[in-house]
């Protein structure tokens, strides 16, 4: 009894990760979008200080 437990479990848990792995991923490459546009979502979401955004913005617009 204890064996079709563990296989019913087992079972679940091989679909589980099958279908998990079919879901579509929003995944943003490292390279989509222009410079700017990279550097604006930088900026948006924290990572840089707003006197890198305008530096690297600067740098960017010569």
């Amino acid at each position: 009894m204890v064996r079709v437990w563990i296989i019913i479990i087992l079972v679940g848990v091989v679909i589980f990760v099958l279908f998990r792995s079919r879901k579509p991923r929003n995944y943003e490459g490292p390279y989509t979008g222009s410079a700017v546009e990279i550097l604006n979502k930088r900026y948006a979401r924290g990572e840089i200080s707003k006197e890198e955004f305008e530096r690297m913005k600067n740098d960017l617009i010569r």
